[in-house]
């Protein structure tokens, strides 16, 4: 069965299915499998198999419950083969619990009280529908010391019916796909008189199955704040005729004919008109809204993923020395110089800007230290005071080679109070340690950045309203996948970088560190085998994605695994080549059989293939094909912008409506989503622009009292 539905959600063929099941089971890690077992999967690559990993997860939950639902309903007497079938073919949580809510032990429930007091034959005399004589008589045979009149037996009995209708699993699945396809989200304003950024909400309806993502989380946010009131809407009557419907044909030979029995069917239907109101409506308010919120989450996190993805796959500034200028107004801008492999040379505070001013002196404290380190770039943060040091940064920098950038910030105080930074620069005070952070971040972003909660790195939207558990293990995926995709250098990672690398956890981590500081740099990857608690398997996922600068092994430089050196090796000197030769321009694999020599090779296609590429161009980063920073010389200030004006941008963040640029105003402007592209549906603007991308915009509106900027890519 989840073979099956895996085959059907994912269209895999069933070995494939089959092949990355063992795979996972054997304990490798979805970047070591979409590397290093293409031959084996069929190339499935890294976010195919981590929806695999995920949606198997989710069914071997449903499969095991669905066994113990089984097992505690056949041990209540109840499971017949009709019902066990049902459970069986339940392809969701929701439907499952559907299922089982009529066995469910619940709490005191008006029904259940009414069942204590003896009133279930009532109940069942009233839905057989076979009476001839007035309930009321018949209920007289129920008064008792706990039910002191017949009408209280009958208000017994409409509580059991109403249950029975309500843990209908069938009446609830059918409710619930009308409401969603029919029914309406409706939201007011507590206080229409009190203006707030959720003004569109304040009377406010839409189609439930028609509401955009980022409405759903907005409209939550703003019910959370008591802003608004929210409830969903369909048409009652039409619920209650199909119920009606239901629980009332059965006394006619005619199954969609309807027979009234004026002793029952009045009872009947005030119980069933109980059900839906009391029981039913508010139940499926609640999942289908969980439902909307589940799925906005889901959005939201696979845009924010995607976002975290290209940020740190931004090409490195490498060759440079860079200053980075952590801006404040009251304690003053700190600075720290990082040498071309990101080594603090100094540190410096300034207060260039209010209240203390002194222009004079921070101008020559910072061209002294451009002289004294041949300074090439300043970074400067874009928090507080940030448009107030980049018009000194301008100054400064006139006349000289020196260019500056604006670096988003985000998650860099967050570091500099962590105890990752206290370890790493104990000596240092916390906005120091956001100076070296920020101008690291524009060397090597994924360095860096690896070291910040990726929540906290700013490139998502309504990420505090979503599930933490979920947010946290898909952006710790994509963190994952960009580290073991770029690979990490083994003298130089530190643990945040390690932390990440297929297979190895914190602790390897630390061991690492702690190894090469008592032994000095490592020589090969097979020395990683020393490593304390870092065995075969554990190695046989890593090494791969580890490098070695100047190794003993010359393939240890590589991506190419240590399980394909031998095969390496044969390959190189079946094409007359030696490992002196590769990476050198004269290096080229031309007019070979990749079928042929795999079979000679004994190695998969896809495995010669990857190899043949990495000879030809070893240790390549990948990051290499990404847009670089635009640097800058001069200022723009948002009151120089004009409408019409066309200008060069950095694609900042991505939301479900558009996506932010910084066009050098320290602002960032909102290109729209009907802006991105001419006469052209877009879906999403993940599908015309990636964070980090070099854009050309146009301006189309400047609102400087709310500091908004109106941008249009169709230029």
């Amino acid at each position: 069965m989840i073979v099956k539905t895996l085959e059907e959600e994912l269209n895999l063929a069933d070995w494939q299915v089959k092949k990355v099941i063992k795979l996972i089971d054997d304990g490798n890690t979805i970047p070591f499998i979409a590397r290093y077992r293409k031959d084996v999967t069929g190339s499935l690559n890294d976010e195919t198999l981590r929806k695999f990993d995920e949606r198997l997860k989710y069914l071997r939950n449903l499969q095991d419950k669905k066994e113990k639902i089984i097992k505690r309903i056949e041990e209540l007497g109840k499971l017949d083969d009709d019902l066990k079938k049902q459970i069986l073919n339940a392809k969701t949580l929701v439907e499952l619990e559907d299922l089982y809510r009529p066995f469910k032990s619940k709490k005191q429930t008006r029904a259940s009280k009414a069942r204590d007091k003896g009133l279930e034959p009532l109940a069942d005399i009233i839905l057989a529908q076979k009476v001839k004589e007035s309930i009321k008589n018949i209920a007289k045979k129920y008064v008792t010391d706990e039910v002191k009149t017949p009408e209280e037996a009958i208000e017994g009995a409409k509580d059991i019916i109403a249950e029975v209708v309500s843990d209908n699993s069938t009446f609830r699945k059918k409710i619930r796909k009308n409401t969603f396809h029919t029914g309406q989200i409706e939201t007011k304003a507590k206080d229409k008189d009190t203006s707030t950024e959720y003004d569109l909400y304040y009377n406010y309806a839409e189609g439930i199955k028609k509401i955009p993502p980022h409405r759903i989380l907005a409209i939550n946010r703003a019910e959370k704040e008591g802003v608004i009131r929210v409830k969903l809407t369909c048409d009652a009557d039409e619920v209650l005729r199909y119920l009606n419907r239901h629980m009332l044909k059965n006394i006619s030979k005619i199954p969609e004919k309807i027979e009234y029995n004026r002793y029952t069917t009045p009872i009947i239907k005030e119980a069933v008109a109980d059900a839906y109101k009391r029981l039913i409506s508010p139940a499926i308010e609640r999942e289908i809204r969980n439902y909307l919120t589940e799925k906005a989450e889901k959005k939201s996190i696979e845009v924010f993923a995607k976002n975290l993805n290209q940020l740190l796959m931004e090409s490195p500034l490498v060759g440079k020395t860079i200053l980075g200028w952590d801006p404040a107004f009251k304690t003053g801008c700190k600075l720290a110089i990082i040498d071309e492999t990101g080594k603090v040379l100094d540190t410096a505070l300034i207060y260039p800007t209010a209240p203390q001013k002194k222009i004079r002196e921070s101008v020559k404290t910072v061209r002294d230290l451009i002289d004294k380190y041949d300074i090439n770039v300043i970074a400067i943060g874009n928090g507080t005071a940030s448009r107030e040091s980049e018009e000194i940064v301008a100054q400064i920098i006139k006349n000289t080679n020196v260019e500056y950038i604006i670096v988003n910030e985000a998650g860099a105080s967050v570091y500099s109070a962590s105890k990752l930074a206290d370890e790493e620069f104990p000596d240092f005070s916390e906005g120091e340690r956001s100076a070296v952070s920020i101008a690291r971040r524009l060397q090597d972003p994924l360095a860096e950045l690896v070291k910040i909660d990726p929540k906290s790195i700013g490139v998502g939207q309504y990420q505090h309203d979503m599930n933490q558990k979920q947010l946290t293990e898909s952006l710790a995926g994509v963190v994952e996948k960009v580290v073991n995709e770029v690979g990490v250098d083994l003298n130089t990672a530190s643990v945040s970088l390690l932390n990440y690398v297929s297979g190895i956890g914190n602790t390897t981590a630390k061991n690492i560190i702690n190894y090469r500081e008592e032994n000095g740099s490592f020589n090969s990857r097979s020395e990683l085998l020393n490593v304390k608690k870092l065995g075969k398997k554990t190695y046989e996922q890593c090494a791969g994605f580890i490098k070695v600068d100047n190794p003993e092994h010359p393939l240890d430089n590589t991506t190419i695994h240590p399980e394909s050196y031998d095969a390496t090796f044969k390959l190189l000197k079946k094409l007359n080549y030696s490992v002196n030769d590769i990476g050198k321009s004269s290096f080229k694999v031309k007019n070979i059989n990749i079928d042929e020599i795999s079979d000679e090779l004994n190695i998969g296609e896809e495995t010669l293939k990857d190899i043949i590429k990495e000879l030809e161009k070893p240790g390549r980063d990948p990051r290499e094909d990404m847009p670089k920073p635009v640097l800058r010389k001069n200022v723009l200030s948002i009151d120089d912008l004009e409408i019409g004006m066309v200008m060069q941008g950095t694609v900042r963040n991505i939301v479900d409506f558009g996506a932010f640029v910084d066009i050098g105003v320290h602002q960032d402007g909102l290109v729209h989503i009907s802006q991105l592209v001419e006469d052209r549906f877009v879906k999403h603007p993940l599908d015309i622009v990636s964070v980090g991308d070099i854009v050309d915009v146009k301006v189309l509106d400047v609102d400087t009292k709310r500091n908004r900027i109106n941008l249009s890519m169709i230029v």
